[in-house]
């Protein structure tokens, strides 16, 4: 049986916020930006004293000889590591989410919609998928079904990180297939936690 979980963390940053979502999952989403540094150094306080890529989250110049390569692993050491699907129509919550499951130890292929992600979902396999519900399209409810009935993927461990917060919203994200439900702003460290805790 899939474990629930419900965890409403203290805000740490915001990278988008939900002004009226609600289950149909066309709310007006207000998107605020964020300086990339922030963002890298969210992902350094949650994963730890870690090398932060910086042409991923801050766009800089070359990577200098002596410096890791950010996603530089060995191809033995990307077959080993965990996948980590990761679905949002917010291009900058993908990344932050992406940057942070990476250094967290997972491989992470990032799409923009439900249907991409279904796509993704087909193709390959995945140990985990963190989706957004009020998507465009396909919302994360009706992708977390469809999800569901794909083989192999009944005990996956799935994750909503929403703007939506109303109780209803998450009654009909568990419903849908969701594991877990984490409200943005989201605290990267909460999720990490949330993460391995569904995988054990």
């Amino acid at each position: 049986m899939r474990r629930r979980i419900f965890l409403r963390p203290a805000p740490l940053y915001s990278l988008s916020s939900c002004q009226s979502g609600r289950a149909s999952g066309k709310g007006e989403i207000r998107r605020m930006p964020v300086a990339p540094e922030t963002v890298a150094q969210a992902t350094a306080d949650a994963v730890g004293p870690v090398f932060v890529a910086s042409r991923l989250a801050i766009g800089g110049d070359e990577q200098g000889a002596n410096d890791p390569a950010p996603f530089g692993d060995a191809p033995q050491e990307r077959k080993n590591r965990p996948r980590a699907l990761v679905v949002d129509d917010a291009p900058d919550v993908t990344e932050m989410l992406s940057i942070l499951l990476h250094y967290a130890g997972y491989e992470v292929v990032t799409v923009y919609s439900g249907a991409q992600a279904l796509e993704a979902a087909r193709a390959q396999a995945f140990d985990v998928v963190v989706s957004d519900i009020g998507m465009p399209g396909m919302n994360g409810y009706e992708l977390a079904a469809a999800v569901r009935a794909l083989p192999n993927y009944q005990a996956t461990p799935m994750i909503a990180v929403t703007g939506f917060s109303m109780y209803e919203d998450r009654d009909l994200a568990l419903r849908s297939g969701f594991n877990a439900f984490l409200t943005k702003p989201i605290n990267p460290r909460d999720l990490i936690n949330l993460v391995e805790r569904l995988r054990s």
